[in-house]
């Protein structure tokens, strides 16, 4: 998911907003908006929840819209497995006019969350209108970049000139689902020369909005943790409940994750991370900013830690985190439990492997209780540069489009789909430009929705972003 995945700059920042929106045209004012309108709407409205919906459906109606916009055959890659029919995606490529410019690449995802229609206030997959918000499941995340990075593609396509550099666009399906079949991650192991690019903009930017509609902050993902799960399993003979024994695998089982509890992995920074948290500790003069300061110097330095981390997003940037969130234990009321069984998330953090969290869980755990990594093993986070190259035109683009809103660099305490490309060498980065509510806007909750300004807003500071890279 995009802006949810990167929550640590969503708080501790809003001292640095000192801007208002800017005035641009409403939406559909503008000719070219009417087509992106359809396209999203179409979007939005295709079911594409794991194992429900399908996102085959999905990449071939945007396949649709590219060949009509003079895209061939040739420049399209509609792909699917035979064992997961309906979980496809879509490649495509519009050729620049310079071969030694490497390309970049235009990673999105098509799945979304599940939606219950009993639990929303309105049809999760019909696109609604309402007091100035679009609202359906994927309004946000993550079919508003999809369709923006599709439209931008149609776009260009339609300009005639080429641009200097190759585009590549990736819509893939299954990034919602640690269990479902990934398509960014079967593209990286089985075609990996058809996205092979310089860098890649993907989700995990954003920006945040305050009660008021005012733009408080933009944030650039560089980096992400990765996500893993554990599982914790205690065993025992068991035996009748009116004969009690201390060997008790549920017992055994509360002891292991109560050392997950008490346990902190050690601080660690990346120059994403420390960048972000010395412009944190300048917007907030004061004991946290103080707390800031020392733990940059120091990251052994215990008291400031334990200050830094009372805010629950900049403790998970901080490190490791790993955390107990799925328990299962005995078999009948009247029975000494044979099985206890306990699921470990862990969000790793870049550099560190899903191996040594393993041995750490382990020695965590106790000797009676067996700990494995479940599969599926997502690669190791690598930590992305703070590339000026990427970065400055992201932020000389945001001060075109929103004057005044700061933009911070952050690494996700989430994960996305830019793990798989990071691990065949294509640094990824989440792009600023779509404005969030305070609250989130219902990403991965109920009536999930995003500002109709906000959306166009974001569309225009995309496609200059993208032709400002293509050149």
């Amino acid at each position: 998911m995009s802006i949810g995945k990167s929550a640590a700059w969503m708080t501790g920042v809003a001292a640095l907003a000192m801007a208002t929106s800017p005035t641009v045209a409403n939406a559909q004012d503008r000719a070219d908006q009417k087509p992106f309108f359809d396209l999203y709407k179409e979007l939005v409205e295709t079911n594409t929840v794991v194992d429900v919906g399908s996102c085959t459906q999905a990449s071939a109606q945007i396949a649709a819209r590219l060949k009509a916009a003079g895209y061939s055959d040739a420049d399209i890659t509609l792909f699917s497995t035979p064992d997961h029919p309906r979980d496809g995606g879509v490649v495509a490529i519009l050729k620049g006019s310079d071969t030694t410019v490497k390309p970049m690449l235009l990673l999105g995802h098509l799945d979304v969350v599940a939606a219950k229609r009993e639990d929303w206030t309105r049809d999760p997959f019909k696109l609604i209108e309402e007091k100035g918000y679009y609202y359906a499941r994927g309004t946000v995340d993550d079919k508003a970049m999809a369709a923006v990075w599709a439209d931008t593609m149609i776009r260009l396509k339609q300009a005639k000139t080429p641009p200097k550099r190759t585009i590549k666009m990736a819509l893939t399906c299954g990034e919602e689902t640690t269990f479902a079949f990934n398509g960014a991650e079967w593209l990286a192991q089985n075609k990996p020369d058809l996205i092979a690019a310089e860098f890649a903009l993907n989700e995990g930017g954003g920006g945040r909005m305050d009660e008021n509609g005012k733009q408080e902050v933009l944030a650039i993902q560089v980096g992400e943790k990765a996500a893993q799960n554990y599982t914790f399993l205690a065993t025992n003979p068991g035996g009748h409940s009116s004969q009690p024994v201390p060997d008790n695998a549920i017992y055994e089982l509360v002891d292991a994750v109560k050392g997950v509890q008490t346990y902190e992995f050690p601080v660690k920074f990346t120059k994403t991370t420390r960048a972000f948290f010395t412009a944190t500790a300048k917007a907030q003069p004061g004991v946290v900013g103080d707390a800031i300061t020392k733990l940059l110097a120091d990251p052994t330095d215990a008291g400031a830690d334990a200050i830094v981390s009372r805010d629950k997003a900049m403790h998970s940037t901080l490190r490791t985190t790993c955390v107990a969130t799925l328990l299962n234990a005995g078999h009948a009321e009247n029975a000494l439990p044979q099985r206890a069984t306990a699921n470990i998330n862990c969000r790793i953090f870049p550099g560190e492997s899903v191996d040594g969290t393993l041995t750490k869980l382990k020695e965590l755990a106790g000797p009676k209780v067996t700990v494995t990594a479940n599969q599926p093993v997502r690669p190791t986070a690598v930590p992305t540069d703070l590339d000026p190259k990427i970065v400055g035109p992201m932020t000389k683009v945001a001060a075109k489009h929103f004057p005044g809103v700061p933009v911070l660099p952050l690494m996700s305490t989430g994960a996305t789909d830019g793990i798989f490309l990071q691990a065949i060498g294509i640094p990824v980065y989440g792009a600023p430009g779509m404005f969030i509510d305070k609250d989130m806007s219902g990403v991965h909750g109920l009536n999930e929705r995003i500002s109709v300004k906000s959306l166009y807003d974001g569309r225009d500071y995309l496609y200059d972003l993208v032709t400002t890279f293509a050149g």
